[in-house]
């Protein structure tokens, strides 16, 4: 039996997905065609970007004209960030502010930025993994452009108060961002109920395909382009859309729209019954960040005395997936920037295992896990020494 429990670093694409993408590969039905094109081919393949479009907007409660295809999460938050610092660089607000816990993505932009005078700050969080507001009111100025707070955080699952933290930054004229990349599709997202300026998304968090995203803009937002060529998506993103991802990601858009709360409940209980039954069953053990305020697929488990890495290894030969924590940080020895963020000993954040769970998970699956864990858990331990 294999059982996959890493929805946050990719989902299986729903087989109601590829079907509109295959028929966009297929040159017999005419949408091969360049959507920027004025022929019949061309009109064909732009008609499948409105249909996604709508698709994406209506997931977002968004207006169409204000959604802008792009690569993934990684370009969206790129171009957020990228594309609001130059643009406001003229005024003289040089100064961006983002959380602690954020994506590499937001990060590494932030550290890039740095490197060119831009000044950066990172809000603190403590054990529970969410934002203080009063954090931000602190670390904002007059020269702030934009701050950038994760709606949902992709390694412990927590949901920061992002509607509060917007309207403390418009207060002081700044813009606000949110990677939202873990929470669209798995919990309801209002941009206007969040009092947002933008979002970026990723198809394949939600069954869609890799290689497909968006960035949400809302109208009259100064953003620079920070790909330069055609006039692509309405002049702010160049170069020919993927029409066949794209096409994906509005199936995936308009199945997670018609199943969002019924989805998340169900998540939710098999999460809550997972996470419960592990604590229980092994001794030793503690749940990462608030349990009250998450979405509802994700935990994220300390295992004393075990290191994560082995233990993701263990269960993989018995036929289980799991993930240290974000899956674009792999391969690294460092341990989680998101659990030292959150003040815990660096014994902790190298011990720590996140179980994401999606749609194709049952309660058979879980049980699975049950069966498992603790054995594997009780051999690595007595492997250190650590078991008592």
């Amino acid at each position: 039996m294999r059982v996959y429990f890493d929805h946050n670093a990719t989902t299986p694409v729903d087989p109601a997905v590829v079907e509109p993408m295959v028929r966009v590969l297929d040159s017999s039905n005419d949408a091969f065609g360049n959507p920027s094109s004025i022929h019949h081919f061309g009109q064909r393949a732009k008609s499948i970007l409105d249909e996604a479009r709508t698709a994406v907007a209506d997931l977002l409660r968004a207006e169409l004209s204000e959604v802008v295809f792009t690569s993934g999460g990684t370009e969206s938050d790129n171009f957020a960030i990228r594309g609001v610092a130059e643009a406001l660089e003229a005024t003289g607000r040089r100064h961006l502010i983002a959380s602690a816990i954020e994506h590499e993505a937001v990060l590494n932009t932030f550290k890039a930025l740095s490197r060119r005078g831009w000044t950066t700050t990172l809000l603190p969080v403590d054990t529970s993994g969410i934002v203080a507001p009063e954090a931000l009111e602190a670390a904002l100025t007059d020269e702030t452009a934009l701050v950038s707070v994760m709606h949902a955080n992709n390694e412990i699952g927590t949901v920061q108060p992002v509607a509060d933290l917007a309207k403390i930054a418009h207060a002081r004229g700044a813009l606000f961002h949110t990677d939202a990349v873990q929470s669209v599709g798995k919990v309801p997202v209002d941009v206007r109920a969040l009092g947002i300026d933008l979002l970026s998304l990723s198809a394949h968090k939600f069954n869609g395909p890799k290689g497909a995203g968006a960035l949400w803009i809302k109208r009259g937002t100064r953003v620079t382009a920070i790909l330069t060529g055609g006039k692509h998506e309405r002049n702010r993103r160049a170069g020919t859309e993927n029409v066949a991802a794209i096409a994906g990601l509005g199936a995936a858009a308009t199945i997670a729209s018609g199943k969002l709360t019924m989805e998340a409940a169900r998540l939710s209980a098999l999460r809550d019954r997972l996470e419960t039954e592990i604590l229980a069953s092994i001794p030793r053990t503690a749940v990462n960040g608030a349990r009250d305020q998450r979405v509802p697929n994700t935990t994220n488990i300390s295992f004393e005395g075990v290191e994560a890495e082995s233990l993701l290894i263990a269960l993989d030969l018995e036929g289980v997936a799991v993930s240290t924590g974000s899956a674009c940080s792999s391969g690294t020895l460092e341990p989680s920037h998101v659990l030292r963020a959150m003040g815990f000993p660096t014994h902790r954040t190298q011990n720590s295992i996140r179980l994401s769970l999606g749609a194709g998970n049952t309660d058979e699956q879980v049980d699975y896990l049950l069966a498992k864990l603790p054995k594997v858990v009780e051999k690595l331990r007595a492997l250190t020494g650590a078991r008592r």
